[in-house]
């Protein structure tokens, strides 16, 4: 796979050479499509209460949603707001930064139930998902999902991508009241797994929160960049770090096995639908 880096060296390799046990993923655009789902829930926004903003807007409606400048997601994950909280401070932000009218918690509660309706309706597995899972446990490796939101909510996204049977939600914010990149959550999935953290890899689509974190907390850590616009800019001196401190890149699951050394790049026969 060109552009990556071998798994962490603090691991040691079994009698056949290989380094990972284990496989840990986050949930949000790294199995599901959750940018897409955004998408379609913020379309449905942009009718219902930001009538000002035109169709040419619309992809920015969704880089300013996703991007959380405030950060209130992140004290979310601190453990330092609620989950609705947080949602009802982002939605508000959304709707000043649009020309929207300021909501009160009886139009939030309106206002959210539209959001879920398109973006639970939108929930998808991302294309290479599913072979890239059915590959890891043929390769006899531990799979679960370790995710900054509740366990319950991943659950149910997992379930109706049809992923719950083989990627069981071990971890999630409130199962420890703090998410990445507190290490503890990290730990906690690894002994849920049943595996070293340095015999696991987490991967996610975000460099620090996942990637970093994971590294951080002796684990491989894998940074997922796919194709698209990206949550927050990340510079390339950024990415260069990453790789030198044996962070792994990929753009695709298809790439996950063989870069983690799993299978060769020549066994990783891909379904025609990949």
């Amino acid at each position: 796979m060109s552009g990556s880096t071998p798994p962490s060296s603090t691991a040691r390799a079994d009698a056949g050479g290989r380094l990972i046990d284990g496989v840990l993923f986050d949930v949000d655009d790294t199995l599901i499509d959750t940018r897409g789902a955004f998408g379609v829930a913020l379309d449905q926004i942009v009718r219902a209460y930001l009538p000002d903003v035109d169709g040419t807007r619309r992809d920015e409606v969704v880089a300013v949603w996703r991007a959380d400048a405030t950060g209130h997601y992140a004290r979310y994950a601190r453990g330092e707001m609620g989950y609705q909280e947080q949602r009802m401070a982002r939605a508000n932000e959304l709707q000043a930064t649009f020309g929207g009218a300021l909501l009160d918690d009886e139009a939030y509660g309106a206002w959210n139930a539209v959001f879920e309706d398109g973006f639970t309706r939108a929930w998808a597995a991302h294309p290479d998902a599913h072979d890239t899972v059915d590959l890891l446990l043929a390769a006899g490796v531990a799979v679960g999902a370790l995710s900054n939101a509740a366990v319950a909510y991943q659950t149910s996204k997992l379930d109706r991508v049809g992923l719950s049977g083989r990627v069981p939600m071990l971890v999630g914010v409130d199962t420890l009241g703090v998410g990445k990149p507190d290490p503890r959550v990290f730990l906690e999935a690894c002994r849920r797994l049943g595996t070293e953290p340095a015999r696991t890899a987490y991967v996610g689509d975000e460099l620090d929160v996942d990637a970093r974190a994971a590294v951080a907390a002796g684990l491989s850590g894998v940074w997922v960049d796919r194709p698209g616009p990206r949550r927050v800019e990340v510079p390339d001196d950024d990415i260069a770090a990453a790789r030198e401190a044996g962070i792994l890149v990929v753009t695709s699951l298809t790439d996950l096995p063989a870069a983690l050394g799993l299978v060769g790049p020549q066994q990783v026969n891909w379904p025609t639908s990949c």
